[in-house]
């Protein structure tokens, strides 16, 4: 079994988690003093950033946070696919 998760499977995760956060940000604009919500709140967004971080690692960053430099010194999402091209995310 291979330890690179599946591209589609994590772009899933990372969307999902995404989702959540910024529902969840929606709500706290009118409710800053629900603690459950931003219990809510930090959990997805941590979930979010570590989808990225493992996205970045197995393929390409998909944000400028998780962009590192190859050995080569060039941003690794220049070599991978677009998003809208075939074998993309």
């Amino acid at each position: 079994m291979s330890d690179c998760p599946c591209r589609n499977d994590l772009m899933e995760r990372i969307n999902e988690a995404s989702f959540a956060v910024d529902d969840v940000k929606l709500y706290l604009d009118t409710h800053p003093w629900d603690d459950e919500a931003l219990v809510y709140f930090q959990e997805y967004s941590r979930m979010r950033n570590e989808a990225l971080k493992e996205y970045a690692k197995h393929y390409s960053p998909l944000t400028v946070d998780t962009a590192s430099y190859s050995e080569d010194a060039r941003w690794k999402w220049i070599d991978e696919p677009w998003p809208w091209q075939e074998g993309g995310c």
